[in-house]
Formats: structure tokens, C-alpha cells, sequence
């Protein structure tokens, strides 16, 4: 099935009609798959009926600071699985899910001038769908696969190699990496990191692959 962006936003409102709390909607995949923004092409689609209908909560505010990953000789691994809160983030999607709708949640975010993550970036209130999107919601492993409990549903972003290492490098060259740095940590993390989120792709409902502007929309296999 081919599906657009409106296609995918109502088949969302749809399961998260009638619910009595808020409905969590994952997108997972690897690093440059272009999961952001998908993430706020969704959620701009649904907020058409109500703007304040659906938001964003990314997996990135959950990285540990700078600091604490220097102190514990990890800043070279920053962006996989051990570099992150993941005991601060299971507990934030809970406390998205119980929380009533209306009442306020906050939810870092991650600053790509400074590198680190800012508190209470997105503040949910009236929001009944939240977009949740990051690498590593569908890993099997202690701590994350808490993570899948949490959501209603769950997709996987597929992305080529290729696609994945340019939007890599773009994004690293425009954070101020020198073009061989961005090259190292493209082919000793960051691929090495899309992998591991590879292996992850049969735990989503579905799995989507860009075609134009519009997504191929597969079961996972």
C-alpha cells in the first residue's frame, strides 16, 4: 500500500478517537532516515482539525549531557543505546499515557548548537497524539523494550545506506564537524548504530519506506 502523510494522520486519528488518554504513536529506525520529519509532517497533519490535536516528543532529549558522558570516558559513543536515559525516558511515556489530558507534561529536548539536552523544550497540555520518534524504540535489550509497552503502535522508517550516510554528513557538516570528522563518525558510530537499529524492524507494525512524497507502508517481517 502506498499511503500520503494525510493518509497516515487519519488512520492515527482514527485509533485515538474515543480514547480517555492520550494515544503514543512510535516511529522508529536509523540514524538520517528521515524520522523527524515525517514526526512533524504528522503531527502538522493532524493539527489541521485541531491545532492543538497532536506533538512531537523526541527520543533525543534523553541523551546524557556532555558532561556526564566525558566523566564516564563515553562521549566518542554518544548516540548509542548506553549514552542515553533510558530509565528518564520510559518514565516520561508513562507519565505522557497516565497523566490526564490537559494537565501539563514537559519534555526535553536536544539542542544541536550547544550539544546537550534542554529541559521542558515541549510542553504537552491538550494534545491527545504524541509522535514519539527515535533509533532505538523497537530494541530488544534491558531498559528499551520497556520502551514498545508504552505505545499504542509502533512503525519502522526504512532507509538505504547510502541515503542514511549523506543526511549524516549534512547534518554533521551543519553542526561544525570538519568534513573527516564527519566522515569517522559516520562510518565507526553512526552506521555501525543504524545496524544495530536494523535488527529491530520486525518488532514494528509497520514499516514504511519513502517513495517520492509519498510511503510504501508494509507489515514488518
Amino acid at each position: 500500500m502506498v499511503a500520503s502523510v494525510d493518509d497516515l494522520a487519519r488512520r492515527v486519528r482514527a485509533a485515538a478517537d474515543g480514547l480517555d488518554r492520550r494515544y503514543l504513536v512510535g516511529l522508529a529506525g536509523p540514524p538520517g532516515a528521515g524520522k523527524s520529519t515525517l514526526a512533524f509532517a504528522l503531527a502538522t497533519a493532524l493539527n489541521r482539525s485541531d491545532e492543538e490535536l497532536a506533538g512531537v516528543a523526541p527520543m533525543d532529549g534523553f541523551h546524557r549531557t556532555g558532561q556526564d558522558l566525558s566523566a564516564a570516558g563515553e562521549l566518542e559513543n554518544k548516540g548509542q543505546p548506553g549514552t542515553f536515559d533510558i530509565g528518564g525516558f520510559t518514565a516520561k511515556l508513562r507519565e505522557l499515557r497516565s497523566v490526564v489530558v490537559g494537565a501539563e507534561v514537559g519534555w526535553p529536548v536536544y539542542d544541536r548548537e550547544i550539544h546537550d539536552p534542554v529541559p521542558d523544550g515541549v510542553v504537552f497540555r491538550r494534545q491527545r497524539i504524541v509522535v514519539v520518534e527515535g533509533n532505538y524504540l523497537l530494541l530488544d535489550e534491558p531498559g528499551w523494550r520497556d520502551v514498545r509497552s508504552y505505545l499504542d503502535e509502533c512503525w519502522y522508517l526504512d532507509a538505504g545506506a547510502e541515503s542514511i550516510g549523506q543526511r549524516l554528513y549534512e547534518r554533521h557538516i551543519a553542526g561544525g564537524k570538519a568534513p573527516e570528522v564527519a566522515r569517522a563518525r559516520i562510518a565507526y558510530n553512526d552506521l555501525p548504530n543504524a545496524a544495530l537499529v536494523a535488527g529491530t524492524r520486525g518488532r514494528a507494525d509497520l514499516v514504511l519506506t519513502l517513495r517520492g512524497e509519498e510511503y510504501l507502508v508494509r507489515a514488518a517481517r
